[in-house]
């Protein structure tokens, strides 16, 4: 199976959950900007989590896809449409062999990711698919795509072939209404050489007479018709994050955060900030207040790593993102707390953010509390 790329987007890159084991020499380690909307469309289509998928920024892709598969688009900000038709973000679908998906715009979001069953099939560099646009490695060919490439996808595993199966044969498929526009094209073709059959199947979808799917997918099948189907089950809405504008990120206090002075703290925790257009994968650069250390110091590099909040000489704090160095020499004011960084990651220029404080342990019972509703969700899956 394979992806063909008609039309790239704004920024679309493969990416899974990054490159670990490396960064002591100066390898970063990248992957997913919203890990945790990456991590469901993995869950939904029957991948393991770390599988490849494709990230998507601001504008999508229009992809058609060169055999049936099992897909799932989470995140925010794209409004993902099969062959004209809406696809509910958070939910997998069948896609039959020549489906295309495209997207359009929703509030709320600039990032969604699209998972298929198999995963991406790129070659693993340094424990990893993910792409590193600066340094043009991993993903395709270490770049964004374009249009004209064509991306692999594994072997499916066998929980995702069984969900597949189901759906084909209509059987746990909702929106119904989408088979009726596709077999009356198929209808007004001359497609179906039975077309008695496909005219009753028809009449039964538009009367809402198959209430389970089953019997309608038992006369697709007769017809040979393929036709999109979209599952009848999602993830709880506890599961299904909003991403807000403006949103409020949590922060724990950074190594340097007592160097600052105390107005340059309180400005910090209660004024907003402006993400600001020359923000990429690699750091949001913030406009505000200034902030002013106590005395000037001088420090020596450290280790930084996803959503650690530097302030350079200037004043104006950069957050640190997915694709960020290795180590810093800023002063460190603060640290983006986990369980908000796929807040952070949805919020894109020109969005206004604020911050509030909190403690380390409130931080790790966020983290253990978004982890322990991922795991519930992982065994529901498994006894599907």
């Amino acid at each position: 199976m394979s992806l063909l790329i008609m039309k790239p987007g704004l920024l679309t890159t493969v990416q899974d959950l990054g490159r670990y084991g490396f960064q002591q020499f100066g390898v970063i380690a990248g992957g997913a900007m919203d890990s945790y909307a990456l991590r469901m469309a993995n869950l939904l289509v029957g991948n393991d989590e770390q599988a490849a998928g494709l990230e998507m920024t601001v504008l999508g892709p229009e992809i058609t896809f060169a055999a049936p598969a099992l897909i799932a688009v989470c995140g925010g900000g794209l409004a993902p449409m099969l062959d004209g038709q809406p696809l509910p973000l958070w939910r997998s679908a069948y896609v039959p062999k020549g489906t295309r998906l495209h997207f359009g715009r929703l509030p709320g979001g600039c990032r969604a990711y699209l998972a298929v069953a198999g995963g991406i099939d790129v070659p693993v560099q340094l424990n990893s698919r993910s792409t590193y646009l600066r340094a043009g490695i991993g993903g395709h060919q270490g770049r964004a795509l374009r249009s004209g490439d064509v991306l692999p996808v594994g072997t499916p595993s066998r929980r995702a072939a069984a969900w597949t199966e189901r759906l084909a044969r209509g059987s746990g498929a909702w929106q119904l209404d989408l088979w009726a526009g596709r077999l009356n094209r198929g209808l007004e073709t001359g497609e179906f050489d039975n077309r008695q059959e496909a005219g009753r199947l028809n009449g039964g979808l538009e009367t809402g007479q198959f209430d389970s799917g089953q019997e309608a997918g038992r006369l697709a099948g007769k017809l040979g018709a393929e036709v999109i189907a979209i599952s009848s089950w999602y993830p709880a809405p506890a599961l299904i994050p909003e991403y807000p504008k403006a949103p409020v990120v949590r922060v724990i206090a950074g190594e340097e955060y007592g160097l600052f002075s105390e107005e340059s703290r309180r400005r910090f925790l209660s004024e907003p900030y402006m993400i600001l257009p020359e923000s990429d994968r690699m750091g949001y650069r913030l406009s505000g207040s200034v902030l002013e250390l106590e005395q000037e110091r001088s420090l020596v590099s450290a280790a930084v790593t996803f959503g650690t909040i530097q302030v350079p000489s200037g004043g104006a704090p950069i957050i640190l993102m997915a694709d960020r160095q290795t180590t810093g020499g800023y002063p460190k004011l603060a640290q983006v707390i986990t369980a908000d960084l796929p807040l952070l990651a949805q919020a894109g220029p020109g969005s206004a953010i604020r911050f509030r404080l909190v403690t380390l342990r409130q931080a790790q019972e966020q983290l253990m509390q978004r982890e322990f509703e991922l795991r519930r969700l992982r065994l529901v899956l498994e006894h599907m």
